[in-house]
């Protein structure tokens, strides 16, 4: 005999956030890697122009560990894209500097970036762009800010077969 699947009440909202990432992730990263960049490293070149931050704060703000980290600005680089410098306000840190090549790399991949999300928002009516935006800043700076303990990694949904 057959168990009953308990009946959803409520939309699958784990599967729907985590399929539109995963899908705006694979259409950005197809994009950036037209210029030679990777997601990562466009965080660091725009992240690193903005002020003067660490290699450790620029590893916070793009949710990297620290191989992750030193591995993308040896990437950067060797491409010549940035630099690692001693910090002006305190001289034990390093900052990541941006090189003149970077600086234009990074205004190019930021065009990028821009046109992959419109090109996703884009697809919906203005209206609900708006709707759709306004709820998802909601969600993040609200309910969705911080996420929960775990006692095991959480790993990403799998994928829905068609």
């Amino acid at each position: 005999m057959t168990a009953m699947a308990p009946a959803r009440t409520e939309p699958d909202l784990s599967f729907l956030l985590d399929h539109a990432g995963r899908v705006l992730r694979t259409r950005m990263a197809a994009a950036l890697a037209e210029i030679g960049l990777t997601a990562r490293m466009h965080c660091v070149l725009v992240h690193a122009l903005e002020e003067e931050r660490t290699q450790i704060q620029l590893a916070e703000i793009g949710d990297m560990d620290k191989t992750t980290m030193v591995v993308t600005v040896d990437a950067l680089e060797k491409a010549g894209l940035a630099e690692r410098r001693p910090s002006s306000t305190d001289r034990r840190a390093r900052i990541i500097s941006v090189t003149e090549k970077g600086a234009e790399v990074a205004r190019q991949s930021q065009r990028i970036v821009d046109g992959v999300h419109w090109s996703a928002l884009d697809s919906l009516p203005t209206d609900e762009r708006e709707v759709l935006v306004r709820a998802m800043n909601r969600l993040v700076t609200g309910h969705l800010a911080v996420p929960a303990e775990a006692s095991q990694t959480v790993r990403r949904a799998r994928q829905r077969t068609k």
